[in-house]
């Protein structure tokens, strides 16, 4: 096990250095830099941040590309930022200035809070869906509820968010829930009970749109894992003993059906952190780590960009490898790769 442990995480080295020296190469050859940024938001709105770059003197152009270290060739700032990023050095952001690791960890529990309970809403909607569809394969129930499905996979999540806003969130129609931000203004003056309820509620809307899309495929996926065991062998054999059919759906097929779902569960929470929270959290107002890669790539705030790209990417090799040792942990019949005959 700590072989194969090792030899996995010595895999992600090369990884990690293909994808930082990718997103690398792709912001050298950006138009613009964070030069012109700095002086498009300094400077007057009229000219483009080239024509005030050379309205500059020259001397204070070669300053300010010396204090964001532009003023090194482009391999030699290279080496640095793999030097820097192998020990989460990740320097400081060229907007505020502020270091990046520290900026991103504080952003981050809001992206997490999406990625956690919108998982664990996916996973408890779409399992008892799916085994209900699967016991009652080819009924009214399993044809009605695949239209539903159906719908829901179509729509876009920031679709869904703007009809949500509109319905219920005081556009044209409710105004249950709030429209921005994670916590109320009055939050801090709350008892802790109301504290939570407040959390969830403003939680409802953004998880919502986050869930459906994962809800629709893994309702499909359980459904196809339980009606493909139940076929197999084992499952006559058990019926034949006259065990009841509750003992062989939730003891037996249950058990094989829903192990590579449930394995699957860290890399879908890590799918969700940085690939599906952008759009959400820039239309809920939330201030998390999808918003803040947008913005530090509008603004080609490189540091930040590249410690966005390279965390995602670890934190993706690490949810995997998790995986895999789950999937071996509850099936004996895995080991390291191999499947025991």
């Amino acid at each position: 096990m700590l072989t194969y442990i090792t030899s996995r995480i010595l895999i992600m080295i090369p990884t990690l250095l293909g994808v930082l020296s990718v997103t690398f190469l792709l912001a050298q050859c950006m138009p613009g830099g964070p030069v012109e940024a700095l002086l498009a938001s300094t400077r007057g709105q009229s000219a483009t941040g080239a024509q005030r770059l050379a309205e500059l003197d020259p001397a204070r152009i070669a300053q300010i590309k010396a204090i964001y270290g532009f003023d090194e060739p482009a391999g030699k700032r290279y080496l640095k930022t793999v030097a820097h990023f192998a020990r989460f050095d990740f320097g400081r952001s060229l907007k505020t200035n502020q270091g990046v690791f520290a900026l991103i960890m504080e952003k981050l529990p809001v992206t997490v809070s999406l990625g956690l309970w919108s998982s664990l809403a996916a996973y408890l909607v779409s399992i008892p869906l799916g085994v209900a569809k699967a016991v009652r394969a080819g009924s009214r129930f399993d044809a009605s509820t695949t239209v539903l499905i159906i719908l829901g996979f179509s729509i876009p999540g920031f679709v869904l968010g703007v009809l949500l806003i509109v319905i219920f969130a005081g556009g044209s129609f409710l105004n249950w829930f709030p429209l921005r931000g994670l916590l109320s203004d009055n939050w801090s003056e709350l008892n802790w009970t109301a504290r939570i309820l407040d959390y969830l509620w403003h939680l409802v809307l953004p998880v919502t749109c986050l869930a459906l899309g994962s809800i629709a495929s893994l309702t499909v996926l359980t459904r196809n894992a339980v009606l493909e065991e139940i076929g197999k062998q084992y499952v006559l054999v058990a019926r034949a003993k006259g065990l009841p059919d509750r003992a062989v759906l939730y003891r037996h097929i249950l058990r094989n059906a829903l192990v590579p779902l449930v394995t699957g569960l860290p890399a879908a929470v890590v799918a969700v952190f940085f690939g599906g929270s952008l759009l959400i959290e820039t239309l809920f107002s939330l201030d998390g780590v999808g918003l803040l890669s947008y913005e530090a790539l509008v603004r080609r705030d490189y540091p930040v960009v590249l410690a966005g790209v390279y965390l995602s990417t670890l934190f993706g090799l690490v949810a995997k490898l998790l995986a895999d040792l789950a999937y071996i942990s509850v099936d004996a019949r895995i080991q390291l790769g191999r499947r025991v005959q």
